[in-house]
This record gives C-alpha cells, structure tokens and sequence, in this order.
C-alpha cells in the first residue's frame, strides 16, 4: 500500500511505503575530500526553489549560521540549484561505526548504546551552494561508490533500506508521529545529541548543538521549530492495518515505549523483517510536531523548520496515576498540560528546549492534512 501523492509534502518523492515504512527519494552525487557521496534534498528556505524541487519550503533555513557558522556547509557546483550538478561538500559523514544499543532493566535509560554515523569535521546537511543564500536540507546517506551495505549500514545512514545509482534512487525508513491531532510521516536524518542519534537511528552532528536557538518555536528569527517527546508515556502498538499505524487502540509513543516495541538493538533492514513490522505497528518514538508544511494560517507555515528543539516531557506521578500518560497528538494539548505542570521537564523542571536537535523533515500526511493553529501558552516556553 502507497501514500497517495496528494498527501506527501515532498512531492518529489517516487513512493512512499505504507507496508515497510519507506519512503523512495531522488539520489544525488556529490564529492567530499575525493570521495563521492550520495545526498538526497527534503527541505529549502526559498519558496520558488521548493515548488520546482518538490520539497518543503521552510523560511527558517535562512537563520541557520546565526551564530554557528558550522551550522550550514557552503558547497560548491556549478550550477546554483543544489542537485543541478556535481556538488562539492566541505565534509561528510563517517557511517562505519556500529551502531548498538542495550535496553536497561525496564528499557530506558539504556545500559549502553554508541552511535552508528557521526558527522566529520566540517559536515552539516544544511548547505549553501557558494555565491548563494538559500539553505537546503541536503543529508548525506551513503559514501564510497559501493557496493552499498543497506544491513549494518557500515557505508550508509541507519535509515537507508536501499539504493540503486542507476535509477538514482533511495529507500528511507520512515517515521510515524503527529501534528496538530493528525497522524503524519517524517524522515530522521541527524541529530546533536549521541543517545538520541542512537534511538532515532540517525547521524551525530554536535555541531547542531549551537543553532539558534534553544525554544525557539514561534520565534522568526530562530530556526528552530518545537517537536515533544516523553519519557515515560505508555507503551504499546497498534494493530495491523493496511496503512499502519495512525492513532488508534494500542497506540503509544515516547523513548521507554520506543525501546520497548521497537528492537533498538537490531539494525533497520529488509533482512530484519520483525524491525520493519514493528515501525509499521507504531514502535518509533512518534514524536509530535509543534506545526507542519500544510498549517491554514501563513504564520504557522513558516515556523515549519526540520530542525526540530526537542522538549523532553516527564509526567508527573498524578498523570500517570489518572493514567493521562496516554498517546497525545497535538503540541497544544502538551502545552496546556504543561502549563498545569502534569509535564514537565526531566527533573521537574518547567517544560523546555532540552537543547537536543533533530533533523527530522516532514514527509506526508496519513489523513486529513494538519492545519493548526499552533496556540501559545502564557509562560510556557515551547
């Protein structure tokens, strides 16, 4: 079963999967320090490019390098559309390290884990082809020229279920999460922070760690946009249906549910079936975005970033008593319990930036299409 195009945001997209949770993009060649890799396009900060390169526009690119020039890589082309011709990276990823990851005694925190991809000096997958100002969202998800490992990914990224450099094509595993009540796609690609690189089978880029700026949603001049996870949300999964798993009986989310359902330890393959059968059953994390590419009103379009601030939230020992602990759908309603301090921060601190990134594009929509509105709460930061 496939997505209907009429409900992906990166229209460019040749297919996306429903039965294994893929999402088949456009493969682009690159060089960096006289190796080639292989980079795919999901978001850019001008309005015009992201039409003709069906992806999502996100205005908030534009403020990547405020204060972190490492931030965004300037590339070199001839060409000035990113993907037109051979590109140039000032640095890549080194995707050899084994990912691992041991559960602890009731799943999280984890007894061990180490990451699997971390980004070499001078890489970012946002870049600025020189001589231009726009930023792409440009990762990198396999380097050399193959043959490519798509089992323990030892030369692509943890996400990379295939790719064919004929067709100039590759299979992304997929994420489902939320936003605005509505259950969506997105892709993972980095993050700033090792654990949650592990668990989101992603990239390590600390650099990110430096991008403006911590709780930053609803703010023009971060580019940053709010996304909410918790710690100890109910776990469980879905029953089978032919789209997977949206919002219904069973459905849980957060980081002990994720390391519970989601064979953490096994690598994302077409060879571990079981980890593919679970994503599709709702085992990822599910995070909850703050806004999305299809918001009604313009404002909320453009707080839309891949550059997700993640807020971490606990609930209180009264939620989980009056079993409020459940799935949630809509940042609003994490806002509004936050502002009752039913979540809160690790430590019970007020719910915030934990200053932990992810680049986490929008990639569809299950349903009806996320319109907001994103509703701020007096002295809540997010």
């Amino acid at each position: 079963m496939t997505l209907e195009k009429g409900k992906q945001t990166i229209t460019s997209a040749e297919r996306v999967d429903l039965t294994r949770d893929f999402a088949t993009l456009p493969l682009h060649e690159g060089t960096a320090a006289g190796e080639t890799v292989w980079f795919v396009i999901t978001d850019v900060s001008d309005a015009a490019l992201a039409t003709e390169l069906g992806v999502n526009h996100s205005p908030k690119l534009s403020n990547i390098s405020r204060g972190c020039p490492a931030c965004a890589q300037t590339v070199t082309s001839e060409d000035p559309v990113l993907g037109k011709a051979p590109v140039e990276f000032e640095g890549a990823p080194d995707f050899s390290p084994e990912r691992t990851f041991v559960p602890g005694p009731t799943g999280f925190p984890p007894q061990s884990f180490s990451v699997g991809a971390i980004g070499r000096a001078n890489y970012s997958p946002f870049v600025r082809v020189e001589g231009t100002g726009v930023v792409y969202n440009a990762p990198i998800v396999a380097t050399g020229d193959g043959p490519f490992d798509v089992t323990t990914h030892s030369n692509t990224h943890d996400r990379t279920l295939a790719i064919d450099t004929e067709e100039m094509t590759t299979d992304h595993l997929f994420i489902r999460g939320f936003a605005n009540g509505e259950p969506i796609l997105y892709l993972s690609f980095e993050s700033s922070d090792a654990f949650t690189a592990v668990g989101e089978r992603s990239t390590f880029v600390p650099a990110l760690t430096d991008s403006p700026f911590q709780n930053g949603g609803g703010e023009t001049d971060s580019a940053r946009a709010s996304i909410f996870t918790f710690v100890n949300a109910k776990t469980g999964l879905e029953e089978d249906s032919p789209q997977g798993a949206a919002a219904g009986e069973g459905r849980n989310q957060g980081l002990t549910h994720a390391i519970v359902s989601g064979f953490p330890g096994v690598d994302a393959a077409v060879e571990n079936p079981e980890v593919l059968e679970a994503f599709q059953r709702g085992a990822d994390i599910s995070n909850i975005f703050d806004v999305f590419p299809t918001n009604a009103r313009a404002s909320d379009r453009r707080e839309y970033s891949p550059l997700w601030d993640l807020q971490i939230g606990v609930y209180s020992d009264a939620a989980v008593a009056r079993g409020m602990n459940g799935l949630k759908t809509d940042a609003n309603t994490v806002r509004r319990l936050a502002d009752r301090r039913l979540v809160t921060s690790p430590g019970g601190q007020p719910l915030g930036s934990g200053n932990v990134l992810i680049n986490c594009p929008a990639l569809g929509f299950l349903e009806s299409p996320p319109e907001g509105p994103r509703i701020a709460v007096p002295g809540v930061q997010p």
